[in-house]
């Protein structure tokens, strides 16, 4: 079983209180199946690992109540984490960083916020790079937007400019691993 963090769950639940409120979050919570709800609704800890169907889960209606369904805005989600993030504790990494160490490191940091997804980072010459996540499932494709999210930004972040992403090889695909392409300047 895939699982994640706790501390992308608690960051997510957090951003919701501080940008829409608790009774944004209320809302949400009372279209959530009951396994996904009870987790959500008791104290979330950063340490522990949950299940990654029942973040998915919350995703995907907190994008219907908040965003109207338009998915690509879990990406600007985790745009404004890395970039809190980034412009703060992690600023000297990106600053001294090109993009490939960048790459090498949002890939990194993913590998500690998931289990049982391994990942590779293939550097493909100046400006391209290649990410294969395996062990992802289909009902688990929200989670392109966010990865696509944390890339693009901390790119941006260090200098690389016309940066493109794109999983050649979709989550939602089921294969034993997608495959996100990028390119930058």
């Amino acid at each position: 079983m895939v699982q994640i963090k706790g501390s992308a769950i608690k960051e997510t639940i957090d951003q919701i209180k501080s940008r829409a409120g608790e009774e944004a979050l209320q809302k949400i919570l009372g279209l959530l199946d009951e396994e996904t709800r009870t987790i959500c609704q008791n104290e979330v800890f950063s340490s522990s690992w949950y299940p990654l169907d029942v973040f998915t889960r919350f995703l995907e209606v907190e994008i219907r109540v908040l965003a109207d369904g338009k998915e690509e805005m879990v990406m600007r989600g985790s745009e404004v984490v890395i970039e809190r993030q980034l412009r703060g504790i992690y600023k000297a990494f990106v600053k001294l960083g090109s993009p490939e160490f960048v790459i090498k490191r949002i890939a990194a940091v993913h590998a500690t916020y998931f289990q049982g997804v391994p990942i590779e980072v293939q550097l493909q010459g100046h400006g391209k790079a290649v990410v294969r996540y395996t062990g992802f499932e289909k009902q688990h494709r929200i989670m392109g937007f966010a990865i696509m999210g944390f890339f693009k930004k901390a790119l941006e972040i260090s200098g690389a400019t016309d940066v493109v992403l794109c999983f050649t090889v979709p989550i939602e695909e089921g294969k034993a691993f997608s495959e996100l392409s990028i390119s930058w300047c």
